[in-house]
């Protein structure tokens, strides 16, 4: 019998790690925005919209980055 490649294990706790990531940051991000908001005592929630944002664009660029070296 044949085993199956650790390749492909190997790859899919790379993606369970990233989707981890993102998720923790993303929490961080949106709590962080809220604190931050409610400490400076704007009307509107600015900051919990933004930084969630710039969280996920910078978790796409660094897995194009990742992705393109392959």
């Amino acid at each position: 019998m044949k085993k199956q490649p650790s390749s492909n294990n190997r790859l899919l706790f790379q993606y369970a790690g990233l989707a981890t990531q993102l998720l923790v940051s993303l929490a961080i991000a949106v709590y962080a925005g809220y604190w931050v908001d409610k400490k400076i005592g704007w009307n509107i929630p600015l900051l919990v919209w933004i930084l969630p944002l710039l969280v996920v664009i910078s978790i796409i660029v660094k897995t194009v980055k990742d992705t393109s070296k392959k």
